[in-house]
């Protein structure tokens, strides 16, 4: 086994000679040769509440990594906390991607365990692990156990937004809503409901990047510090056996994370990353699969926001594994995971607990309730609708379009009692995507009127082209491509033209023809609230990031570096 921390460490010259010195401290000679130096890529921070729990986890990586004859080493990279970062974490996914997969080329490293939780996290550390290819291996931080005010369970994030515009509809006191704060979290890991994070980490499982079995185990459940010992034992095992994302991710592993996404009513979130992720590896996946592999699948969790459960009561059901087991035939039965078996080898054994939370496929919570695919004159490049989180009655619909400028218009506006708007209008954000934002923030998820909501209304056909949390819910059309700002028909539109919804036809169009669409320009006042960085981060994300339907990444990022350096630090 020649091991990659031997370029730094072997040999008897001046520049070995400077990488052990620095780094012995105490350590034996026999540390620094002959032994696998796995990093412990963790994105604990305070500033991150879902993966502030994540120290504890690398202690129990680092036990197993000493006992497989490792030497562990904790490496903290860039942190993304969805609930507080601004203007969006999604500006800085492919930020923390590029600077993990920097650092983990950069240093004396043989293999990595990736530790993450909240919803940029995971992606950002699997888009890094595919572009330097070392063998990595993925311990997520597990859902928080579930809240309870007044009796009654909440879910992280879906109930913000439904008790928000209870308040604002008038059936909930500012008080009552208020006293709830404090028992929406109950303890240390990221949202209960199957939001973006719960989401990555089950569908990282069925790409193959975590041990089967590990998703969804809850953060303060002492069995996520046995798995995470036994994936530090796994890490030494996969540098000996040189197993890399490349080895055994393939068109099969995503083809399976996209049954799962289906089959577990995942967040759309899911989409951009799972694009961007393969977009690292090389292997071509378009939104297109999403529908055609996707959409016909059963949705098998009842999880809020399209069921009632919430991920406590998913791991006691059987987990993962479990939903996997009824969907079996649909999984390509030769994509690995990260132990070098196939998925479908976990499910021999996989039974469901409680088939109020983990429907039978015979009896689905819901049918071909996978996310759908939308294209039209509105959306050329397409758009996304997750039928499971929308009100059938509006999957087929047709009202007229009324047009919000930026979210800063949105706000102004949404609640002028005089406002122009009926249960049957077409709300429409535009200036939201990865460029008009920038980042692509989650706000297609517009809260609806209040004149509507005092009258009982409760969802609108929205369109956007940004994202919408995955605890989210309603009848929302996002991440249309391109984006306004990029020059696509949504930026066009005017308040009052005619829109029409068909997600069973998979169509998206504004009712105005070509010319009469060709002879319009872009509204003035969303010009205007186009944010165009001039340093930093921000100008170099807008001028290279492309849009939703290839992930978002940067254009520059695409496909693998490898882990090789050619040049000596002295």
């Amino acid at each position: 086994m020649e091991l990659r921390s031997n370029q730094w460490y072997a040999g008897d010259d001046r520049n070995a000679y400077i990488h052990r010195a620095w780094m012995r401290r105490g350590v034996p000679d026999d540390a620094f040769t002959g032994r696998p130096q796995i990093a412990i890529a963790n994105t604990a921070s305070d500033l991150t509440p879902c993966n502030a729990h994540l120290t504890t986890v690398a202690q129990s990586v680092k036990n197993g990594i000493l006992e497989a004859g490792g030497i562990p080493l904790e490496l903290p990279v860039v942190s993304l906390g969805e609930t507080q970062v601004r203007p969006t974490a999604m500006l800085w996914r492919n930020m923390a991607a590029m600077a993990t997969e920097e650092m983990l080329r950069a240093n004396p490293i043989d293999g990595v365990v990736l530790l993450g939780g909240c919803d940029k996290t995971i992606p950002a550390l699997l888009m890094a692990a595919a572009s330097v290819d070392i063998p990595a291996v993925v311990v997520p931080g597990g859902p928080m156990l579930t809240g309870t005010f007044r009796g009654v369970a909440l879910g992280c994030g879906t109930d913000v937004w439904r008790l928000s515009e209870e308040v604002r509809g008038g059936t909930l006191s500012e008080a009552d809503f208020l006293r709830s704060e404090s028992s929406m979290i109950r303890s240390a890991g990221h949202c209960n409901t199957m939001g973006t994070a719960s989401t990555m980490a089950l569908v990282a499982e069925a790409l193959g990047t975590i041990v089967p079995g590990v998703a969804g185990t809850p953060a303060p459940d002492a069995r996520l510090l046995e798995a995470a010992q036994l994936t530090g034992r796994l890490a030494v095992e996969l540098v000996a056996q040189g197993r890399r994302p490349s080895t055994f991710l393939t068109e099969g592993s995503f083809h399976n994370a996209i049954v799962a996404l289906a089959a577990i009513g995942g967040s759309t979130n899911a989409v951009v990353h799972l694009l961007a992720i393969a977009g690292r590896l090389g292997i071509e996946l378009t939104i297109d699969d999403f529908d055609r592999i996707g959409s016909s699948v059963p949705l098998l969790v009842n999880l809020q926001p399209a069921g009632t459960h919430l991920m406590e009561d998913f791991h006691r059901a059987g987990g993962l594994l479990a939903v996997l087991r009824e969907v079996r035939d649909l999984l390509d039965p030769d994509a690995l995971t990260i132990t070098g078996r196939p998925l479908v080898d976990y499910l021999e054994v996989a039974p469901s607990w409680d088939a109020d939370v983990i429907s039978a496929r015979s009896t689905p919570f819901q049918r071909d309730a996978g996310i759908a695919v939308l294209r039209g004159n509105l959306a050329p490049g397409g758009a996304l609708i997750k039928p499971a989180a929308a009100s059938p009655h509006l999957l087929k619909h047709r009202g007229p379009a009324l047009v919000f400028d930026s979210i800063e218009d949105f706000h102004a506006r949404i609640d002028d009692p005089d406002l122009d708007v009926t249960a049957d209008s077409v709300l429409v954000l535009r200036g939201c995507g990865p460029m008009g934002y920038p980042g692509m923030p989650e706000v297609a998820n517009m809260p609806l009127p209040q004149k509507l909501l005092e009258q009982g209304v409760r969802d609108m056909v929205r369109i956007c082209d940004g994202r919408m949390s995955g605890t989210a819910y309603g009848t929302v059309v996002l991440h249309v491509t391109p984006e306004a700002a990029a020059g696509g028909p949504l930026g066009l539109i005017r308040t009052g033209d005619w829109i029409s919804l068909d997600v069973r036809g998979r169509r998206i169009d504004v009712e105005l023809t070509p010319e009469e669409l060709g002879a319009r320009g872009p509204a003035d006042a969303m010009v205007e609230a186009f944010a165009d960085p001039r340093r930093g981060w921000e100008r170099l994300y807008v001028d290279h990031v492309m849009q939703a339907d290839t992930g978002a990444d940067l254009d520059f990022l695409r496909g693998a570096s490898g882990s090789a350096v050619s040049r000596e630090s002295h």
